[in-house]
């Protein structure tokens, strides 16, 4: 596969684009970093053999993302898809994917043969989450037939007994689990198309980390002669809170002008409105939700893109479906986090500022974890440790249940650049504010600029950047570097 990949390289650089349109230039850019993608897979990152959490196939959430978060084998069992109970025909399907577990976790055996002590003591907790999975999907399913029931009995314990392996494996596994800085830094440039490296990506978090504790420190002054926020303390509190916030924010969207509001839109945040979460089990987004829904609902724009990408398909068959490796995340994660701090600062909260003070919480550990993420990667600490810094960074009182920060480690140690993703994307689009706004000057209109944005489609800032404002730089940037 090797071979033939460098020489699909060599014939896409050979390509003479000099005659192309801008958004042909930008697909050709795009079929570039998936190829990029494909090569550190094999080089670097190969999940198949130092990432035992490469092999759960069982999802029962859907992701608010394009695809993934993370390297995910394509044999993958998306439970979310399915409906209880099931059909005939659904039953056979599942039955027959179900069936794939215990070769599959088999072959795992002898794939592993990767030295990655962290990722290897952390993906045990994902093959055992992927055996509760299958104990609650039996419970779904206790009127399925004998065929299905014997498929899911056999995935089950083939994969306790492969937990169970993982764990007789853990003290030969002494090497570390990060890619180090100069493949951290190649594959943000060449795969998620980020022009900047992993010493840039610390500067930027620190400073960000830094804005959004002063920040916070001068919206408590701010309000200090106002009423505290109070945690909805009921379901039924929950409910009319989430409504209401999801009812506000639309008016606000539409009424002020700020995006393009489309049918679909509404429905497809209802579908992922949350839901009452007893406070002693409340990670560090249930206790934001908690006080405020419309602080989360705003990053849930996530479900705005899935929709426009299946109500509105882009033109482009390249940029039609999910980028793979991620390479979406700049764009992805970037927007959505940036529309928490603009719809602030656009008057989401006017009425409320104390919720301003959610907002600045929210960069806070978004700047904690990635920066956890980054010196985990440059094999500075450990993932133990990298989750320490977590703790410690982020604002007082509002870590929650630790099992959250545990999750998001392991998955930032598995996939580069996604633990920082959320503020270096932020950055990058906010950068793009300033560009499009220099050039339009009294023209520019927040409604115009995430309308181009929705336009360009799910791919990188960089490569939204350029089609937009017709800027290449950060690209020629990209290919300058090594």
């Amino acid at each position: 596969m090797g071979l033939r990949l460098k020489d699909c390289q060599a014939r896409l650089i050979a390509i003479d684009t000099s005659g192309w349109t801008l958004e042909q230039k930008i697909d050709y850019e795009l079929v570039r970093a998936e190829m990029n993608g494909l090569d550190f897979n094999l080089r670097i990152l190969q999940p198949w053999t130092r990432d035992p959490a490469y092999y759960a196939l069982v999802w029962s959430e859907q992701s608010d993302t394009p695809s993934h978060e993370g390297p995910v084998c394509h044999a993958a069992i998306e439970l979310w898809t399915y409906n209880f109970p099931l059909t005939p025909d659904d039953e056979k399907k599942l039955a027959a994917q179900l069936k794939i577990i215990p070769p599959f976790l088999e072959q795992a055996r002898a794939n592993l043969t990767g030295n990655a002590r962290d990722l290897w003591i952390a993906g045990i907790k994902s093959i055992r989450d992927q055996a509760a999975e299958l104990g609650d999907l039996a419970k779904k399913t206790i009127s399925a037939g004998s065929d299905f029931k014997n498929a899911l009995s056999k995935a089950k314990s083939a994969t306790l007994s492969f937990a169970e392996w993982l764990e007789q494996q853990v003290p030969l596994k002494t090497g570390p689990s990060g890619i180090g800085k100069n493949n951290y830094t190649w594959y943000l440039r060449h795969v998620l198309l980020v022009p900047l490296s992993w010493d840039e990506e610390v500067a930027l978090l620190n400073r960000e980390l830094a804005r959004a504790y002063s920040s916070l420190q001068l919206e408590r002054q701010h309000n200090r002669n106002l009423p505290h926020l109070k945690a909805i303390s009921s379901p039924q509190e929950f409910n009319r809170h989430a409504d209401q916030s999801i009812k506000n924010l639309m008016k606000f969207l539409k009424e002020k002008e700020i995006l393009p509001v489309k049918d679909y839109m509404e429905p497809a945040l209802r579908k992922h409105i949350g839901s009452f979460q007893p406070e002693e089990k409340r990670n560090f987004f249930h206790l934001i939700i908690h006080y405020e829904p419309a602080v989360l609902y705003t990053h849930a724009t996530h479900w705005f893109d899935l929709a426009r990408m299946a109500e509105e398909p882009h033109p482009s068959l390249i940029r039609r479906d999910a980028l793979p490796y991620n390479i979406w995340l700049s764009r992805s994660e970037g927007l959505a986090t940036g529309v928490e701090e603009m719809f602030m600062h656009a008057g989401l909260y006017d009425d409320n500022p104390r919720v301003r003070e959610l907002v600045w919480i929210m960069l806070a550990q978004r700047c904690a974890r990635g920066l956890a993420s980054l010196y985990a990667h440059a094999n500075e600490i450990t993932l133990q440790q990298a989750r320490e810094y977590q703790v410690e960074w982020t604002p007082a009182g509002w870590t929650g249940d630790v099992g959250l920060v545990a999750g998001e480690q392991h998955l930032y140690l598995r996939q580069p650049g996604y633990g920082p993703g959320y503020v270096t994307g932020k950055y990058l689009i906010e950068r793009l504010a300033m560009d499009r706004g220099r050039q339009l000057e009294d023209n520019f209109s927040l409604i115009n600029f995430f309308g181009e944005m929705y336009e360009a489609g799910m791919i990188p800032v960089s490569l939204i950047r350029w089609q937009i404002t017709g800027m290449d730089d950060e690209i020629r940037t990209i290919h300058e570097s090594n």
